[in-house]
């Protein structure tokens, strides 16, 4: 593997990019994400991790950015890939508003925002983003949509999903629980506690987390 995984543009006999597997591997350790599709809304949910007492609250990076009116998204992964990312997503929106004089939709945001991370890549030089992004949007066209993308550049629409740290676990326990077309918003709060309390590494959730 280490003549293949120095450059983001080099397939290793398998097929496999490195480090682009790297990057994932850097969200499964990363605090965790969750969404819940309702028939009212969405519900986004992340664990805040305060690993030092002596932060101050006020500088705390947040997991949940809004991006415009009609999109929040959720990541998880590296910090400050992440602030990049969430900047591009507010400029591409904002472009698409100057000039069509609409906000623009979740998943033509999501999109092309995809198209700059599969680029990352793609290029020698660079490296790709170590963060995945959960999108939750409503638009006129399709209504409540909730998006997830990861550092390959992929994304797809999920009714309920996770990412970060023991995400597995929280999906396979997102697929019993999740009942689809009966679920409100008040039912996808209960969800998201029962699950986060089941794959978080603590004893219990507290305000703080």
């Amino acid at each position: 593997a280490r003549r293949y995984d120095t450059r983001t543009t080099i397939f290793s006999p398998e097929g496999r990019l490195y480090q682009v597997e790297y990057a994932m591997e850097a969200i499964s350790h990363a605090g965790t994400c969750l969404g819940i599709l309702a028939n009212d809304g969405i519900l986004l949910a992340a664990e805040r991790r305060n690993t030092n007492k002596l932060l101050d609250e006020v500088f705390f990076s947040e997991k949940i950015y809004k991006l415009n009116d009609d999109v929040v998204c959720s990541v998880a992964g590296i910090t400050s890939d992440a602030n990049v990312l969430t900047n591009e997503l507010r400029l591409i929106g904002q472009r698409y508003l100057l000039q069509y004089g609409e906000t623009i939709p979740c998943e033509q945001l999501v999109s092309w925002l995809c198209d700059v991370k599969q680029a990352y890549t793609q290029f020698g030089g660079k490296r790709p983003f170590g963060v995945s992004i959960l999108y939750m949007g409503w638009d006129k066209h399709y209504g409540y949509q909730l998006y997830q993308s990861d550092p390959s550049g992929n994304y797809g629409g999920w009714k309920a999903t996770c990412i970060g740290n023991n995400s597995a676990a929280a999906i396979s326990s997102l697929k019993q629980e999740y009942k689809e077309g009966e679920t409100t918003l008040k039912d996808a709060q209960a969800l998201a506690i029962k699950v986060l309390s089941k794959t978080l590494d603590m004893t219990k959730l507290t305000a703080e987390k």
